[in-house]
């Protein structure tokens, strides 16, 4: 990777060439790679700088057979020229699950992707994964891709070893590749139950800290010795989520160093936080890498808690309080009209959506009809516009969570479920839920209150 500075040169002493593709900022040092390929790299002049990392490596490969087309390499070969288009659906599903911003360049990438996933013009084991997550492949979304496909593919490098993961993408057998979507899924569900007594966990040492809102530290950094090093990246996400601000998770890595997955939220770019750290605290952060919203590192035990004031005076430095309220912003309300199938299919061929390129949120006062619990912890209900018969389906998926930790915004458990009869003001996205044949409009709720 570009932040590789002394393996290269481990690699070079033995006689290897290297060539990088990465997309992550560089540090101050490049690697004396014998080439690198980033459209991040001071002086790359490569339009397209949000690129994943399986989107740099296509353009590599496009240049590639560019270059064999202008030698007469194929044709002296006896070589069709290959199509490279062919790759596009792991293109897309690499771009959608490494959270790179949907540019111009990335949406097109996308949508050519889920066009080729749609019309079952994909490999086999984006197909298996599809099939054991259980969507409709030929309406397969970037919500599809992000919630459903890439944690079951991501399952296998988080609880047990990535070559599974990798070795169903490059199945070219539909039966191998079922069974091994089947054991991705099942790893799937482990890495759950593990994240969520993970989660568990932080929320109790938040609380015993007894700290109130305006006492947590802006930049949290939070360690326990029995947490799984492929889980605290989304441990991070999670708690981020909940108390809306800069969050790095650690876990126990070797040599008496601790491993860390940060995530962070608008308004702050966390590897170049990362950055200023080390710059001032010279030795404090063994590595690191990463891009705006997320970042990894490594340290010294012993620096955990020098580090972590560190890092939250940084984030005090460049994030002012407002941004850690919390706050959700929505495209205005619909009328009762546009709550329809044809509009919530309008929206769905407006995307693809995603990270830089959010799907519309939008507001309103309903009236509950009815609710109900799945799961223990997502909320089902029955919704009507204020005044209007027709009634419409909505769920809040994770409504249901623990208050251990301070100021989190979200219903604390079943007492706090709003009753028939009740008024809600909500955010929420429009959606299709098929079911059985029927396809029916669906409010994804992504915040609530009583109205």
């Amino acid at each position: 990777g570009i932040s590789s500075v002394e393996g290269v040169q481990a690699a070079q002493q033995l006689g290897i060439q290297v060539l990088i593709t990465d997309h992550h900022l560089p540090g101050a040092v490049l690697p004396a790679a014998e080439a690198i390929v980033n459209p991040n790299q001071p002086g790359d002049n490569f339009p397209s700088k949000n690129l994943a990392g399986v989107g740099v490596i296509f353009y590599v490969m496009l240049a590639l057979r560019a270059r064999l087309r202008e030698t007469n390499w194929f044709e002296e070969k006896g070589i069709d020229d290959p199509n490279l288009a062919q790759l596009l659906d792991l293109v897309a599903l690499g771009t959608v699950a490494d959270v790179v911003p949907l540019d111009h360049n990335n949406r097109i990438l996308v949508a050519q992707g889920l066009a080729r996933m749609r019309r079952d013009r994909c490999n086999a084991g984006i197909r298996a994964l599809i099939h054991v997550a259980g969507r409709q492949q030929e309406r397969l979304s970037t919500t599809d891709l992000s919630f459903m496909v890439a944690p079951r593919l991501n399952a296998a490098g988080r609880m047990e070893d990535m070559s599974l993961g990798i070795e169903c993408l490059l199945s070219d057998d539909d039966d191998a590749a079922f069974t091994m979507a089947k054991r991705l899924d099942e790893l799937n569900h482990d890495r759950r139950s593990v994240e969520a007594g993970m989660q568990e966990q932080a929320l109790a040492n938040l609380a015993a800290m007894r700290l109130d809102a305006s006492a947590l530290p802006s930049g949290l950094c939070l360690f326990d010795a029995t947490w799984h090093q492929g889980v605290i990246g989304i441990l991070a996400s999670r708690i981020k989520e909940r108390l809306h601000r800069p969050v790095i998770a650690f876990a126990v890595g070797a040599d008496d160093e601790l491993k860390g997955s940060a995530r962070s939220v608008p308004g702050l770019h966390i590897r170049d936080a990362l950055e200023a750290v080390a710059t001032r605290h010279p030795g404090l952060i063994t590595k690191f890498g990463g891009h705006a919203m997320a970042a990894g590192l490594t340290l010294k035990h012993a620096h955990l808690d020098a580090f972590s004031a560190a890092f939250d005076e940084e984030v005090r430095r460049h994030l002012p309080a407002a941004a850690m309220q919390g706050i959700v912003e929505t495209d205005g309300a619909l009328s009762a009209d546009d709550l329809c199938l044809e509009f919530a299919e309008a929206l769905r061929h407006a995307g693809p959506w995603g990270q830089g390129f959010p799907e519309p949120v939008f507001d309103g006062i309903f009236e509950v009809v009815s609710q109900r619990l799945l799961g223990e912890k997502h909320l089902k209900l029955v919704l009507r516009t204020p005044g209007q018969s027709k009634v419409i389906d909505a769920i809040q998926f994770n409504a249901i969570k623990n208050d251990a930790a301070p100021n989190a915004s979200s219903p604390a458990g079943a007492q706090d479920l709003p009753h028939a009869g009740a008024k809600l003001r909500v955010a929420y996205k429009l959606d299709i839920n098929e079911y059985r044949g029927e396809r029916n409009i669906q409010l994804i709720i992504v915040h609530r209150e009583s109205a």
